[in-house]
């Protein structure tokens, strides 16, 4: 049984393993400066499977500078080969997402509020401003039978509204504590982290978590904050590959998540 499908919000989410998603967006971004076809994107997730993660995740943005439709199409197909691993398709669903979603029918589809010039996510959704927009792509995606996560600022008070417009799961954005950690402010942001995931679950809403987490971080965040069900990282796990290849470094990632766990 997937961890990333069975595990929900609740007593038995609080109790779960943590699963680990990859990344390979900026395997695509390096693949996309020549025109070879390498580094492989399939063959990136497929190692990284191989190695234990529990999923894969994509970013498709408008422009297409890393991740490509392409890509989404050939690692769906990699991923029925994985039946116990999950897709997560991340993106903006007032951009681009619903189209791969629709085509894709991922296990679980992350609403990012990016705009098409940022180079990276960074804030969480204001669901004042923007919930009436998502409920009816929520309803959407949960026809298909695609679970859904709302990317969030730790903001506990925000997290009843995540769970009035549908929202399954929220991922909660993770910058600030990355930051903030080895210095004055990494106990305050994770004595803010762990109240934004108690409420999330209060709310019933699993918890994701994810932005800037790498090997050195990652045990601190899971061993304060509860109950988190899986992380998403890229960047520095990609990063990391380069100088222990991706095994090795999915191997490390695990055992950073087993070691907070114990």
């Amino acid at each position: 049984m997937n961890p990333l499908v069975s595990a929900e919000a609740g007593a038995g989410a609080r109790d779960a393993a943590t699963a680990l998603s990859v990344n390979v967006n900026k395997v695509a971004l390096l693949r996309n400066t020549r025109a070879l076809g390498v580094p492989s994107v399939v063959r990136a997730a497929t190692l990284a499977l191989q190695a234990g993660a529990q999923g894969i995740t994509v970013h498709p943005r408008p422009d297409g500078r890393h991740i490509r439709e392409h890509d989404v199409i050939e690692l769906a197909e990699l991923l029925r080969q994985w039946p116990s691993a999950e897709y997560n398709i991340e993106g903006n669903p007032l951009q681009n997402l619903m189209l791969f979603v629709r085509a894709q029918r991922p296990q679980q589809a992350t609403f990012v509020p990016d705009g098409e010039s940022q180079s990276t996510s960074d804030h969480g959704w204001d669901l004042a401003a923007d919930g009436a927009r998502l409920r009816p792509l929520i309803d959407e995606c949960h026809a298909l039978g695609v679970r859904v996560s709302l990317f969030m600022d730790a903001d506990a008070s925000a997290m009843p509204a995540a769970r009035a417009v549908g929202a399954d799961r929220v991922e909660l954005y993770t910058e600030p504590y990355a930051a903030a950690f080895g210095g004055p402010e990494q106990s305050r942001e994770l004595i803010r982290f762990a109240a934004a995931a108690r409420a999330a679950q209060a709310a019933g809403l699993g918890v994701n978590a994810g932005h800037d987490l790498n090997r050195l971080n990652l045990g601190e965040f899971l061993r304060a904050v509860p109950g988190v069900l899986e992380v998403s990282i890229g960047h520095a796990l990609v990063a990391d590959a380069l100088e222990q290849g991706i095994p090795a470094t999915v191997a490390e990632y695990l055992r950073c998540i087993r070691s907070a766990q114990a």
